[in-house]
């Protein structure tokens, strides 16, 4: 086991899937010079030449409509979108061709394509450059989220998504690419769908995505020797490990789903759904989702936190739920 950043776990994951397939090749904005946003692609060029590591111009529609079309052609792209407000400019690639092909051609077809791109607020890059999407591609049949919360994760499900015969998006939070974590040595692969329960308790279960699991340990710290919480992370939210999530409010009674989202029309509804579903006998009181204020996310720092969950929000209501019966 290695401590390194989540940004090095991507760049590994990408190192690793390009030396073992030599059909894997990236493509996005400020690729070469920058490494992309977040630096993870850096030095790939000059290990794998420019022809596997392709710098495009600034049209998301024009690069994610190239990818689709390379994954169609047997080749397994990975794309970069800045920031995942720009998806806006090619959702027509990703909804109507990516995400429907493989159905539409009968399984003739398969498109193995990932698309990486960052996402989330806390940076004051106000409306356009913050906000946290996972949501519109949960609703769409045919595409697979990963949301990736550790060095670990982020490894071991990039690895896995690369792998996979379907598109992928792949979101992960602006606000984590410094964090540090173990990370094993050696080939790490994570299966997606597959949900970790990343503290063990026994008086409510926390829901959390993403950023939103680091919230959710901090607060399950702070309620140490009080309450008792268990932390779920689904780590993919399609596929959604719904056994892991029915078997842990089974045992716990109580769930707080915790999103970064704003609450209204956000993915932990479908969360609720499930567990309403398939085990409301076990519920000793109403299941609750903290989220975002329903807001375009505002540029001013204490604005911005004012709209974001904080630590004694989950606090609060995790008292307040675990003294319900």
């Amino acid at each position: 086991m290695r401590d390194i950043t989540y940004v090095r776990a991507l760049h590994e994951a990408l190192a690793e899937e390009m030396t073992r397939d030599e059909s894997v090749f990236l493509l996005g904005e400020d690729l070469i010079e920058l490494g992309g946003v977040s630096g993870a692609t850096k030095g790939l060029t000059s290990r794998f030449g420019e022809k596997r590591v392709r710098q495009t111009p600034l049209s998301e529609a024009a690069f994610v409509g190239l990818s689709v079309g390379a994954a169609l052609a047997g080749l397994r792209p990975v794309a970069e979108i800045m920031y995942v407000d720009f998806v806006t400019v090619c959702m027509d690639q990703i909804i109507n061709q990516a995400a429907k092909l493989r159905y539409m051609s009968g399984g003739q077809l398969t498109i193995p394509f990932v698309l990486r791109t960052q996402q989330g607020s806390g940076t004051c890059e106000a409306a356009q450059h913050s906000q946290s999407v996972e949501a519109w591609f949960a609703h769409t049949p045919g595409l697979k989220v990963a949301m990736p919360a550790t060095p670990a994760d982020a490894k071991g499900l990039l690895k896995s998504a690369i792998r996979d015969d379907n598109p992928v998006i792949f979101l992960e939070h602006k606000l984590l690419y410094a964090t540090k974590g173990l990370v094993p040595r050696g080939e790490h692969i994570i299966p997606l769908g597959e949900a970790e329960i990343k503290r063990e308790g026994t008086d409510i279960t926390v829901f959390a995505t993403s950023r939103m699991v680091h919230l959710a340990l901090a607060a399950a710290e702070a309620l140490e020797g009080d309450v008792s919480v268990e932390v779920l992370d689904p780590r993919t939210i399609v596929p959604l490990d719904v056994e892991a999530i029915i078997s842990s409010v089974r045992k716990t009674g109580r769930l707080l789903v915790l999103q970064e989202a704003c609450v209204s029309g956000g993915f932990g509804g479908e969360v609720l759904r499930h567990v309403t579903e398939g085990c409301f006998d076990a519920l000793k009181t109403a299941p609750r989702i903290i989220g975002s204020a329903n807001l375009p996310v505002p540029f001013s720092h204490p604005l911005e936190q004012a709209c974001l969950p904080q630590q004694d929000d989950v606090v609060e209501a995790i008292r307040a739920m675990a003294a319900s019966n």
